[in-house]
């Protein structure tokens, strides 16, 4: 498969690694190890860019060692105050971890699986070595993505992980397209959009728990009190006018989802509903909520995936 830049303009997100099985293809990006394609027998499952585009509004990207925002980016740890750079700058947040613009290097490819790598080292805010790995795998039930960070330094390192993917509406309006979202509760947020509150979904807009039209509502909600299936995942299914769906799965790694569904309303055309699996919520750095602490030597470990299918019947069926 592809792993070279095309002849011509160097792409904006460096060598493009591509994986096929069947009628399935995806495509893994040099710059920050994303996700920019993937496809199923020519349509696509999630909302991506061209080759030569430059990646807009997260799509696709990892959110390593910490998803969403840290106030300020300022945060305490081991008895030190650390200050991260201002990356969101009208909002005064560090927004969406240290790697999404980073250059990954290349670890194993093969035909229907690409495996991504990079070392995570000491800088500004941030005192930490972390070994990152990310594979990306089709297979029988779509995309299979598998993440892990190892603590390789001499200190205990705080961490959280969340990716960016976003559901395509193809050609049809995110008004039009039919959400669920298996959780229990969701978090407000001040104009900064950091935690203010956790509610429950109950009598409230934010309840997706069974299928609806998103309609004019935007949300940018996170989301916990997550509802498994019986394999221990939880699935987030957005259902398009005709039958064609999208469901994005994710293992006990994950008690966190973020959905972002205003791209469109607010004027930024990403073609999708973003579902976004994390390990924890915004601001987790200070809070302490879910906030992982990895140990010298020890490893993190979770899985994500994304299923497509033409039928509204079998999509539990086929997804994850």
């Amino acid at each position: 498969m592809t792993s070279l830049p095309p002849p011509g303009p160097i792409p904006p997100t460096g060598s493009q690694w591509t994986i096929g099985l069947g009628d399935s293809e995806a495509t893994v990006v040099e710059v920050g190890g994303g996700l920019r394609t993937f496809t199923v027998g020519g349509r696509d499952v999630v909302a991506g860019y061209g080759a030569l585009d430059a990646c807009r509004s997260g799509r696709g990207q990892q959110l390593m060692p910490w998803p969403n925002r840290i106030r300020d980016g300022r945060y305490t740890f081991g008895g030190a105050d650390h200050q991260l750079p201002v990356t969101e700058v009208p909002k005064h947040n560090a927004s969406h971890g240290l790697v999404r613009w980073a250059l990954w290097e290349l670890v194993e490819h093969e035909e229907s699986s690409v495996t991504v790598g990079y070392r995570l080292h000491p800088q500004p805010g941030w005192d930490h070595h972390l070994d990152l790995r990310t594979t990306y795998v089709l297979d029988g039930s779509g995309l299979v993505v598998t993440s892990a960070a190892r603590n390789v330094g001499a200190t205990t390192a705080p961490f959280g992980y969340g990716a960016h993917p976003y559901l395509s509406t193809g050609a049809h309006r995110v008004d039009d397209a039919e959400l669920t979202v298996p959780a229990t509760a969701w978090v407000e947020v001040d104009e900064r959009s950091l935690p203010v509150a956790t509610h429950p979904v109950d009598g409230t807009a934010y309840d997706f728990r069974s299928p609806r039209a998103i309609g004019a509502q935007v949300v940018d909600t996170a989301y916990t009190g997550v509802l498994r299936d019986q394999d221990g995942m939880w699935r987030t299914t957005l259902v398009l006018p005709g039958g064609d769906w999208a469901t994005l799965w994710a293992d006990a790694a994950f008690p966190w989802l973020q959905v972002f569904t205003g791209a469109a309303h607010l004027g930024k055309d990403t073609g999708g509903v973003a579902v976004e699996p994390m390990t924890c919520p915004a601001d987790a750095f200070n809070s302490g909520d879910s906030l992982l602490i990895l140990e010298p030597g020890e490893e993190w470990t979770g899985t994500w995936g994304v299923s497509a299918g033409t039928a509204p019947h079998d999509r539990l069926a086929t997804a994850g």
